[in-house]
């Protein structure tokens, strides 16, 4: 499983499958945060979460989606609200989770100021836990209040902005347009006060303060809103006619004097040491506060290097967030299951004791492999000292970035006399089949392919996921369903279900949960998805490595199933011309074409794909309208550290202009844009005879009127 793999351990397509899973989790997780006000996750395993999708992207920045929660704030606004258009967008802020973190963010900062070793003033305060607000005073009068929605279009609140006592009506001596922006947040005193209140009414009460204020705010009604204690920290603006201040703080300072509340924990701080000493004086006054922070921000106090820092697409880069670190807890490993998935993969699961990690309830962990709970890496280096991990076990349990936490570390001195050392499968567990471990894979696999049950249901269950074929009505729990009735064993006996079963003494709709509408609409929802287009057809496929990122790139480089399926065919043998290209595209790398051709090739397999495919209609990709540039048509190569643009920048912009961006360098490659530290592909374009380009003489010939 590829959650359960270190980001620096991710082959490119395992980082894929990553990506559109965690961004799932993260696209709901945002609508639940800020749209519904109900998060289901913590906090910490939110920025875990989040971290995690930014490191991949980091590593695989040729993967990263078109729709990537990375490029995204908040959450579209409600139906129950105006919607209002933000003058200047409101954007989130980066993470940082250590030392060295804030370390690496002052470096960043000075390399790109290219400022000398002297000390970069910020200003370090607490991250409030709240509602993000926008208000917004015209010749000194606050004429609307809006919430941050998705960073551009937020609700407008005004009238429930005004009833917060800590947000002035009327500033004096103000400039013609000031938009002043902070938190709403309840204090622990108000909230537990407001619970009591929601009990005594018999009314549900909310779950932490942060949702408490947030569910005030966003009330249609604002006669409730004022009946609820909401107090506001002002920290930031938004559009101004004239400035207040050439500083951070002397900003903040004059809001105060304008009669608004900021946080008296905000300080000048002097370098990365001044930053982190502070953060810690704040945390060790964290549950002393009287109200929810979850880390401390810190930003560059002088307003000209702001300005000359600027923005990315969704964070400044004058600003980081240092998070507090994610809660842990204690409990008992009762026993290791082992869990079989759609490759085969045996992913062994620590059943434990319940325990309340970071505010939910967990009964289960991850434990990676044989080697985690052996207490080796996968280099065969100690982690834990060398602990290994029994049933019975007092073990640390954390949640820091998959929704089944994981453990830590074990207690050896609560470990009982009787502990026997756990032994890693040989056979498979639902099968039977032997269970072996590739020397240069982590994971040990069932081989029993199509006749093991798990790896059928699992497949199966991933045909009809929402990247695939996104059958509505037919989920994990029909697809086990039809399964042990022996109604459906591989795709094509979906597109046959209604022949056999849709009458007849067997009928669909006479089986338990199932009736004549719902049965009805099955059918119809399976008929719609006989047209599918490539990449879906790819991605539904389950072979090994192809996620929906890499099945959109195969997609749109053959355009057709025609031209794919011919190409696996000639590619069979690993070399030739239909190898090398299939190696050319930009995100597929020898071990996915091998997986891949390798499918194509299997008798079986193949028999599987043949079948399914003659009940379909495939779209083909529609090839994009040419542009006029010096590029076009040209096979671009990256490499080396980008100074200039992140390496996602430049691929899309590559593209835009009608390049075509691969991975690798051949005879076919025409430029060969080299940053520094340009290995390897540098000099095969030397060898190939391939013009190379500096960065700078890349954005001159595709930018030739901005050079």
């Amino acid at each position: 499983m590829a959650n359960s793999i270190s980001v620096d351990k991710l082959t490119s397509a395992q980082a894929a499958v990553e990506l559109n899973r965690l961004n799932s989790l993260l696209g709901q997780a945002n609508t639940d945060y800020h749209g519904n006000d109900a998060p289901k996750i913590s906090d910490a395993e939110y920025d875990a979460l989040k971290r995690r999708n930014q490191e991949i992207e980091t590593r695989f920045p040729d993967l990263k989606l078109a729709t990537s929660v990375s490029d995204q704030v908040g959450t579209p606004v409600s139906s129950g609200f105006g919607k209002v258009e933000h003058a200047v967008r409101m954007l989130s802020l980066s993470n940082a989770f250590d030392d060295d973190d804030i370390g690496e963010f002052d470096n960043r900062i000075r390399k790109f100021l290219r400022l000398s070793s002297d000390k970069i003033e910020y200003t370090a305060e607490p991250k409030i836990d709240g509602l993000s607000l926008s208000l917004r005073y015209e010749n000194g009068v606050l004429v609307q209040a809006t919430t941050r929605g998705d960073g551009s279009i937020g609700e407008n609140v005004t009238k429930n902005a005004k009833t917060i006592k800590d947000i002035p009506h009327k500033i004096d001596n103000a400039s013609d347009v000031l938009e002043v922006r902070g938190e709403v947040y309840m204090s622990h005193a108000d909230f537990t006060a407001l619970n009591e209140r929601q009990a005594a009414n018999e009314e549900k009460p909310f779950a932490n303060p942060r949702n408490a204020a947030a569910g005030s705010l966003r009330q249609l009604d604002s006669t409730i809103t004022a009946s609820r204690p909401l107090l506001f920290f002002a920290y930031a603006w938004g559009e101004m006619s004239a400035p207040l201040s050439t500083t951070q703080i002397g900003f903040v300072q004059t809001l105060e004097n304008y009669g608004f509340s900021i946080n008296p924990l905000t300080k000048v701080c002097h370098g990365p040491g001044e930053l982190i000493s502070h953060y810690r004086q704040i945390e060790e006054q964290r549950a002393l506060l009287g109200y929810d922070i979850d880390g401390v921000v810190y930003k560059v106090n002088d307003l000209q290097l702001q300005s000359k820092l600027g923005f990315r697409s969704t964070t400044p880069r004058w600003a980081i967030a240092h998070k507090f670190p994610a809660e842990i807890a204690h409990t008992w490993l009762e026993e290791i299951d082992i869990q079989v998935g759609r490759t085969g993969a045996l992913s062994p699961v620590a059943r434990l004791s319940p325990v309340t990690v970071g505010g939910v309830v967990v009964s289960n962990a991850t434990l990676h492999n044989e080697d985690y709970i052996l207490g080796k890496d996968s280099k065969g280096e100690l982690i834990r000292d060398g602990r290994d991990i029994r049933a019975g076990d007092w073990v640390e349990v954390y949640r820091a970035g998959d929704v089944i936490p994981k453990i830590r570390d074990v207690d050896i001195s609560k470990r009982k006399p009787e502990s026997i050392p756990y032994i890693f499968p040989t056979t498979c567990p639902e099968c039977n089949s032997p269970a072996l471990r590739e020397e240069s894979d982590s994971v040990t696999r069932c081989t029993g392919g199509l006749i093991c049950p798990a790896q059928a249901v699992q497949g199966l269950i991933h045909f009809v996921s929402r990247g695939a074929f996104d059958i509505d009505g037919l989920g994990a729990k029909q697809v086990e369903q039809f399964f042990d009735l022996g109604w459906v064993k591989e795709p094509v006996d979906i597109f046959t279900l209604q022949d056999r079963f849709g009458s007849g003494l067997q009928q669909l709709k006479n089986r338990d949960g199932w009736g004549a509408t719902s049965a009805d609409k099955l059918f119809k929802a399976i008929e719609t998805r006989r047209e599918i287009s490539l990449n879906r057809l790819l991605f539904g496929l389950g072979i090994r490595h192809v996620g929906e990122t890499t099945a959109s790139l195969l997609a749109t480089h053959y355009g057709s199933w025609t031209s794919l399926e011919t190409a696996m065919d000639h590619a069979a043998s690993l070399t030739g011309e239909y190898w090398d290209a299939l190696l050319s595209i930009d995100g597929v790398g020898d071990v996915l074409a091998r997986a891949l051709v390798s499918t194509f090739a299997d008798e079986k397999q193949r028999a599987v794909i043949d079948r399914l495919v003659a009940f379909l209609s495939i779209q083909d990709v529609v090839a994009k309208v040419p542009v006029d540039s010096n590029v076009v048509g040209k096979i671009v190569v990256f490499t080396g550290s980008l100074e200039l643009m992140t390496r996602a920048e430049a691929k899309a912009r590559a593209e835009t202009l009608g390049a075509k961006v691969s991975g690798s360098v051949s005879k076919r490659t025409d430029i060969v844009v080299a940053g520094p530290g340009a290995g390897s592909k540098a000099k095969k374009a030397i060898e190939l005879g391939v013009e190379i380009l500096t960065e700078q003489q890349w954005l001159d010939l595709i930018e030739p009127s901005e050079a």
